[in-house]
Order: C-alpha cells, then structure tokens, then sequence
C-alpha cells in the first residue's frame, strides 16, 4: 500500500525488532528508541518502537487491553504522558500544521500521522509502519529533539482527514520515546 504521503505499510514478517539493541551510528546519532505505553490508569499497556532505516523510520507498535477495534495513533510533540491531565501533556501532534491533519489530506499529513492501530476481540493489537516525514535523532521533526516526543493511542479510529485528529476521541494511551 503506497500513499501520497510516502508511508508503506509492511508485514508482520518484515521486521523483528522488539528486544534488540538499538546501535549509535557514526556520527553519534541514535539509531532506535523506545516507549513504553501506559493507559489512563497509569498501567503498561504495551510498547513501541522506532528504528532508524536508510530512508526514513521504522515504527512497530504492540499493544493489549486495549477495546477492539480500530484507534487513532500519532506520534506528540512533547515527551510527557501525564495520566491526571489525560495525555494532553503530550501537545499537538509532531510537525503540526493547521489544517494539515490526515495522511488522505491534500494539504496533509502532519509529520506525525501514523495509520490506525487495529486491535482484535482479545484486546491485543500490532501495528508496523514507514514514515520518512520524522527522523529518530537529529534533523527535521527529530523524535528526540529537547522536549522529546511521545506516541498517542486514541479512543477510535482516525479517519485521516477530519481536523485536527481524524475524529479519533479522546487520548487512551501513551509512551515517551526515550533513546536506547
């Protein structure tokens, strides 16, 4: 699946990466980092990751106890996930831009639109991207920028167009991406 917005979704198969270490490349950059998710009531819902590839990012997510079905993941400005605020300590998303939200936006996507996680009737879900819009360590729209960042589970799905977040709901979950 190619869209305008150079994501490509993978399979499954492609990658194996939880577990493994994330090396410094030569120039100091780091090459991986991670995020733990925690839900609303502060508990580790699952884990994500973010690798760095000769074209862009590789994202790898994974989840449980999450409701079926469809939810809105973005990656957020901000490194914090306060649970008494709802994780809007987390801000906006990555790279905002008004009016930009959705990876089916002709004036989109927003560096960081990510495609809906998709959770089955055990409450368990996986989710694998592409994005070439953020970096992990250094340049534009860098994840471990001064303020960090943080992936964001949402309610519902993202419809990928309606502003600013796809119609998605209210923040379910959340990680800071920290180095490895």
């Amino acid at each position: 699946m190619y869209l305008k917005s150079n994501f490509t979704a993978l399979t499954l198969s492609t990658f194996l990466i939880l577990g493994t270490a994330y090396p410094v490349s030569a120039g100091g950059h780091i090459s991986g980092a991670s995020a733990e998710l925690i839900g609303n009531d502060g508990t580790v819902i699952g884990s994500a990751t973010v690798t760095k590839t000769p074209h862009g990012v590789h994202v790898y997510v994974k989840v449980s106890g999450l409701t079926p079905g469809a939810h809105g993941l973005h990656l957020h400005s901000h490194g914090l996930c306060d649970t008494g605020d709802g994780f809007k300590s987390a801000k906006g998303h990555v790279g905002k831009v008004e009016g930009a939200h959705g990876m089916m936006n002709a004036d989109g996507p927003e560096p960081g639109d990510l495609p809906n996680i998709f959770v089955a009737a055990d409450g368990t879900g996986e989710m694998e991207a592409f994005t070439d819009l953020v970096t992990v360590d250094g340049g534009a729209h860098s994840l471990l920028d001064e303020d960090g960042s943080a992936f964001v589970i949402h309610q519902g799905p993202d419809d990928h167009i309606t502003q600013p977040i796809g119609g998605a709901g209210a923040r379910v979950a959340c990680g800071v991406i920290a180095a490895q």
